[in-house]
């Protein structure tokens, strides 16, 4: 369905030049969407990873470069938009304990923006959660009547951002549906996460690898998959109103996920534990293993990518595309 749903449709996706954001857009321009693509606004002019795609697919956007904390900047980009996909936040959890007035300007106050413009004009909102408003799992798999709880700075914005979204649909009947992706992976995920870091280490050939605890266990999902979530979420009438867990129901801890790393790129390396790169006790999510099975029956949500056949695609992306990554640096 969500195929020929957005075809000649007027679509909006901010954070366009993230991770997801850029596999996102080319989804939809092979879709036959008409899209506008808002990038955060630097001096510079730099479209992040929207400079990664194909000219085919950069000549049929537009991008528009602004901030989602600016009001006036997304009411003009919302105006005569079909559809509305909301990805841009701030979403690294260790610099959120560095900048938390930050977080809750881009992730609240940004989040506001967009309901109250897609209010104004009429469009539908597929609205962007994070598997972190769970918390440490009180029971597995996490399904989406499990309570949130704000571990971080990032995921109390979260949590707030989910409510204002909710809220619209509650009390303006605003077309509002959440997405709730678990931990996405794949290529231009930048070496803040997991994933990128231990593959752009062990790709450098050194003999030791830097990393965080190993025991937390998490829920993987490869991003051309996430992207189909959001494609079907933001299609189907059904999910209106509702969130979604969108993960791939798997779940494994990170030292597991190390060593199938190591199987997968024929690379190994000794651990060291850095200190820096460990989260507060307190802070930290131990778990989280996505029960996605609301997504199925409301709009036929699959994942269809193993954990293996992901992770050999986002290593070759790395190995070709190294330089780009910084693996002697930790960033948060």
């Amino acid at each position: 369905m969500s195929d020929s749903f957005y075809a000649g449709r007027r679509v909006v996706v901010t954070g366009a030049g993230g991770f997801i954001g850029s596999h996102l857009v080319e989804a939809l321009v092979a879709a036959g969407a008409r899209v506008k693509a808002l990038v955060r606004y630097t001096s510079g002019s730099r479209r992040g990873h929207l400079d990664r795609l194909s000219p085919e697919v950069l000549r049929a956007i537009e991008v528009s470069l602004g901030n989602v904390e600016d009001a006036a900047c997304v009411r003009a980009l919302v105006k005569g938009s079909d559809v509305v996909f909301h990805l841009a936040a701030l979403i690294g959890i260790p610099y959120s304990y560095v900048a938390p007035h930050q977080y809750v300007a881009t992730n609240v106050q940004g989040t506001l923006n967009v309901l109250e413009a897609a209010r104004e004009h009429g469009a539908r909102v597929v609205h962007t959660s994070t598997s972190e408003t769970y918390g440490s799992a009180r029971y597995t798999p996490i399904d989406e009547a499990h309570p949130l709880t704000g571990q971080s700075p990032y995921s109390a914005t979260k949590i707030g951002a989910d409510k204002l979204a909710e809220s619209y649909h509650l009390s303006f009947g605003l077309e509002v549906a959440t997405i709730r992706p678990f931990n996405t992976y794949g290529p231009r995920q930048s070496s803040r996460a997991v994933i990128p870091t231990v593959m752009a280490q062990l790709a450098t050939g050194k003999p030791t690898l830097r990393i965080g605890s190993l025991t937390p266990i998490r829920d993987l999902n490869y991003v051309a998959d996430t992207v189909a979530g959001f494609l079907a979420v933001g299609s189907h009438p059904r999910a209106i109103g509702q969130t979604l867990n969108v993960g791939s129901g798997r779940a494994v801890s990170i030292g597991d996920l190390v060593e199938i790393i190591f199987q997968v790129t024929g690379r190994r390396a000794d651990l060291v534990t850095d200190d820096a790169r460990v989260r507060p006790d307190a802070s930290e999510v131990m778990v989280l293993l996505a029960d996605n099975r609301r997504a199925a029956d409301l709009v036929g949500y699959a994942p269809k990518v193993s954990l293996e056949q992901g992770l050999a695609r986002t290593y070759a992306f790395i190995e070709q595309h190294l330089a780009d990554y910084r693996p002697e640096e930790y960033s948060i």
